[in-house]
């Protein structure tokens, strides 16, 4: 089942996330083909990062919830908060 992985970043924390990307992206790479989509959500103007956007595959909500915990950015402490839901994939046709 796909998950969409909502994370939202704590205000004043873009050192902390700077910090932390290389062991953030090198998380998502050792995922394989778990993660689907990953990526920063910006500013309007795309200048600054303010949280993440991931879609991964995983049994349940549960599992979702216990990978994303792991993430380097989760526990650096950098997220405001972070919402899963389920998800379908539409478009492309899977």
């Amino acid at each position: 089942m796909l998950f969409a992985i909502f994370c939202t970043d704590r205000p004043g924390r873009a050192q902390v996330r700077l910090d932390n990307r290389p062991a953030h992206v090198a998380f998502l790479k050792a995922a394989g083909d778990t993660v689907k989509l990953a990526g920063p959500t910006t500013t309007e103007d795309g200048g600054a990062m303010t949280g993440s956007l991931i879609v991964a595959e995983f049994d349940d909500l549960a599992a979702a919830q216990a990978w994303a915990a792991t993430d380097p950015y989760a526990q650096a402490g950098l997220f405001e908060s972070v919402v899963i839901r389920p998800w379908k994939q539409v478009l492309p046709a899977a």
